[in-house]
């Protein structure tokens, strides 16, 4: 089976009992209100108010204007010198990252990032975006499909002692000894998880125990807003957010489902525009709120837009990288263990090139050749970031699933075609259960999914070793691990023809990293 390559990246639909690939749509149309912002500490507010997106459409004040990040020298805050060249330049500072040296920036001049980069003491500029079309660039397959009342009563029957009503469709828990790990422990209420995505709906009956509201941020101008509620998607915008939280948290309340970490708490980290983009700015404010609100955990189930790999040769794309690589590296050494899905085209992600058709996504889109150990997808494949391959319910690489030796570091349930790798019973469906807004439960399917069950296993790791460092978090997160072969032939939907070639040995390779995640290491270990 040949990947098809869709235009937005990492967009497949499922159709009900078949899988593969085409595109998804669920993504934000509109964002929370802008309110008064807190800033995040070392912050600098470079406008007056709220800083609004201004390209959420063409008819905004200035249509012409775009975001920018200019990295400087770490300090006390960009200096006058710099502040002089970036106003002379047209820009206007939003708000600056001074432990990292990131200065997010607007401006309408379209000479603004290449005047920037020749003033003394900056590393890098560049633009972070291109033009108001809408983005698909979560890691999640096809449109969730909400359990009706009639399945809601059909798992109940089936629930066994002591599970949640709808844990008997969750093939995914016992895949990773979750199951198993609760009878010990469900995680300490100590350790957050912040979910940097589309939002969460901190109203869901199975995520309102578990959420910690004090850790929670709307982050999409670049700018942490606290706003009450300005964390949760509209009613218009994606579940993709809230759908990942239940995965990682969803309480063992008799309610609903269970999360693979059912004691530990969730926050949103709201990072996605009106229109769905997953822009620089709002990553970085993102990181950093985590860094600096006691988040032990982050999950990050999307890329950046608009680039699907960022080419350090370009010098927009290379500034892009710089301020994204500069935050998660200062949320790890604040002790933030940072998880990423891996993506969705069933690209080898070691390889010597790859075609990327798809970028940049708010733009005009062309097929360009790519060396994916000098073009990165961010935050994927940075240093130090966790990066999740996807497993189906027959434990074999999704479909889907990119993939690659050195790349990888682990596998995790994310779900799959049912015709491909149907579950056990009473499970029915091989895609991933998880929560959806309005108190609703539903399923789907990508390496976004699969990523928050790291996620959750690292809390679980968190909550047995309190005082254990990111570094070590993560040694641990490895070494328990369970070993599992490369598969070959990998011929995923039996046609005769190899669909992908795993290299590497059972303890570590490209399909499945150092190994399957294991729950109930992480609290017995």
């Amino acid at each position: 089976m040949t990947a098809p390559h869709p235009r937005y990246r990492r967009a497949i639909t499922i159709p009900l009992g078949m899988a593969t690939a085409t595109a998804l749509a669920f993504l934000p149309t509109s964002t929370a209100a802008a309110s008064s912002a807190a800033d995040v500490p070392g912050t600098v507010a470079g406008v007056t108010g709220a800083v609004n997106d201004i390209l959420t459409s063409a008819g905004t004040a200035d249509a012409t204007a775009l975001s920018y990040v200019v990295n400087v020298r770490p300090g006390h805050g960009p200096s006058a010198h710099i502040k002089k060249a970036i106003t002379q330049a047209g820009g206007t500072i939003v708000t600056s990252y001074n432990q990292i040296g990131v200065i997010v920036v607007h401006s309408s001049n379209p000479d603004f990032a290449k005047t920037v980069r020749k003033v003394k003491g900056v590393d890098s500029a560049g633009n972070t975006r291109n033009a108001p079309l809408p983005a698909q660039s979560t890691t999640d397959l096809g449109t969730p499909k909400a359990l009706s009342a009639t399945e809601v009563a059909a798992a109940e029957s089936k629930a066994a002692a002591g599970q949640d009503p709808l844990e008997s469709l969750q093939w995914d828990l016992p895949a990773i000894k979750a199951d198993k790990a609760h009878e010990k422990s469900l995680g300490s209420s100590k350790v957050t998880v912040g979910v940097i995505d589309t939002g969460v709906d901190d109203t869901h009956p199975d995520i309102a125990p578990n959420f910690d509201r004090a850790a929670s941020v709307n982050c999409v101008t670049g700018k942490p807003d606290t706003t009450a509620g300005a964390w949760r998607p509209s009613a218009e915008e994606s579940p993709h957010g809230t759908h990942v939280a239940g995965e990682i948290a969803a309480a063992k309340n008799g309610v609903g489902m269970t999360g693979v970490a059912p004691g530990v708490k969730v926050a949103g980290i709201k990072v996605s525009t009106t229109a769905g983009y997953f822009y620089t700015e709002a990553v970085v404010c993102g990181f950093m709120w985590a860094a600096t609100h006691g988040v032990d955990v982050t999950n990050n189930s999307y890329y950046t837009d608009p680039w699907y790999f960022n080419c350090t040769d370009d010098p927009d794309q290379k500034a892009l990288v710089d301020a994204v690589s500069r935050a998660s590296r200062y949320a790890e050494k604040k002790g933030t263990v940072n998880v990423a899905a891996a993506g969705n085209e069933n690209y080898d992600l070691a390889a010597d090139e790859i075609t990327d058709p798809s970028s940049p996504n708010d733009g005009t889109p062309s097929d360009r050749v790519v060396d994916p150990s000098k073009c990165l997808d961010i935050p994927t494949q940075l240093p130090g970031v966790v990066t999740v391959a996807a497993t189906g319910a027959k434990g074999l690489k999704s479909s889907f699933s990119n993939y690659g030796l050195g790349i990888i570091d682990i596998a995790a349930p994310g779900g799959d075609s049912t015709a491909y790798q149907t579950p056990a019973p009473p499970a029915t469906s091989g895609l991933i259960l998880g929560t959806l807004p309005g108190g609703k439960w539903g399923y789907m399917a990508g390496t976004s999914m699969a990523s928050p069950h790291v996620a959750a296993v690292a809390a679980l790791i968190k909550s047995t070793h309190p005082y254990a460092s990111s570094a070590l978090v993560k040694a641990l997160l490895y070494a328990e691990a369970d070993g599992t072969p490369c598969t070959k032939p990998y011929d995923i939907d039996r046609d005769g023809k190899v669909d992908a070639v795993c290299e590497g040995s059972k303890n570590r390779n490209g399909f499945y990293g150092w190994g399957m995640a294991d729950a109930l290491d992480a609290v017995t270990k």
